[in-house]
């Protein structure tokens, strides 16, 4: 089971209605224009249009299955004194004291640019279930790392 946000969950959705409506349409007809060209054995484009059809439909099949199990979680029942899913972390990194802030969110939710980093990352596993004043020990590729919590929010 896969628990993530609102938001999260619409995204998913709306990727793979791009996905079924507009280019899985777009590659059945670079597959039938192809095919109209003849012989087919040494034809690119029919079979760089058979390549993409199957990445395609690996996708479609992939975020399928992530909404089929999915479940939103509902952010008024959660608790802020404890880092949970959705949990907005501020820290401190001990080692440099630069102060940086994420939010724990689902695998397929993550991204770094937006400050979201995924509850199964080492980062968003250290903190799970700590509470603000809790320093934390990750071993990250760049080494050890240790962060202290400073404050928690939903």
């Amino acid at each position: 089971m896969e628990y993530m946000s609102q938001e999260g969950y619409d995204k998913l959705v709306a990727e793979l209605r791009q996905l079924e409506n507009v280019e899985l349409p777009k590659v059945k007809e670079a597959i039938a224009e192809a095919r109209d060209k003849g012989d087919l054995s040494e034809n690119f484009e029919y079979h760089a249009a058979k390549r993409e059809q199957a990445r395609l439909l690996g996708r479609i099949r992939f975020k399928q299955r992530v909404l089929e199990f999915a479940r939103v979680i509902d952010t008024s029942k959660l608790a802020s004194d404890a880092v949970v899913l959705l949990s907005k972390v501020e820290m401190t990194n001990l080692n440099t004291n630069a102060r940086m802030a994420y939010t724990l969110v689902s695998p397929h939710e993550a991204n770094l640019r937006e400050g979201k980093i995924s509850i199964k990352s080492p980062i968003g596993q250290a903190l799970l279930h700590k509470k603000v004043g809790d320093v934390v020990e990750v071993r990250v590729p760049a080494g050890l790392q240790r962060l202290r919590i400073e404050s928690i929010a939903i």
